[in-house]
């Protein structure tokens, strides 16, 4: 199970909260969004981001994937007030702080790409992993996006707007 919740809270399989995300900048601004933005580079430091990812070297998983995803997002200035619990449901809050969703890139990611493994009979929570500039993070340090060896697996790819 991957979550950012305790174990035996059986209440939040498959709901998704509200999301409500601010990400504020030590600038003073103006306009529709005074005082709440979604990410971009301007409120939000990919540097941090990815070093947050990098400082993460357990070998392991601590099944808590979304609870180290959104950390390193908060290392990196986003504030959220709400955030989901299940890993399988970070799309939307991607969405919502800048980020959008591309065709999976394995093959090229960039720093502070992001995939979530959608739910399975087996992983009720999916699973949720950012892209370091070395290595694909989660709760541990991965060998690779591959986690749960199962070629029926679905994924979503994120990506910073720029």
């Amino acid at each position: 199970m991957i979550y950012d919740n305790a174990a035996t809270d059986t209440a939040y399989f498959n709901t998704q909260p509200q999301v409500q995300v601010i990400a504020k900048s030590a600038q003073k601004h103006t306009g529709p969004f005074d005082g709440a933005r979604g990410l971009s580079s301007k409120f939000f430091s990919l540097d941090s981001f990815t070093n947050k990812l990098k400082g993460i070297t357990r070998q392991s998983s601590t099944s808590k994937c979304a609870r180290s995803i959104r950390l390193a997002f908060q290392s990196a200035g986003a504030k959220f007030q709400s955030h989901p619990v299940a890993a399988a449901d970070w799309g939307d809050t991607l969405k919502t702080i800048g980020y959008r969703q591309i065709k999976p890139s394995f093959d090229n990611p960039q720093d502070g790409d992001i995939y979530i493994i959608h739910r399975t009979q087996k992983h009720k929570y999916g699973h949720i992993a950012g892209y370091s500039g070395n290595s694909w993070v989660s709760d541990f340090k991965q060998r690779s996006y591959d986690v749960y060896k199962d070629k029926n697996v679905k994924y979503s790819y994120y990506r910073l707007a720029k």
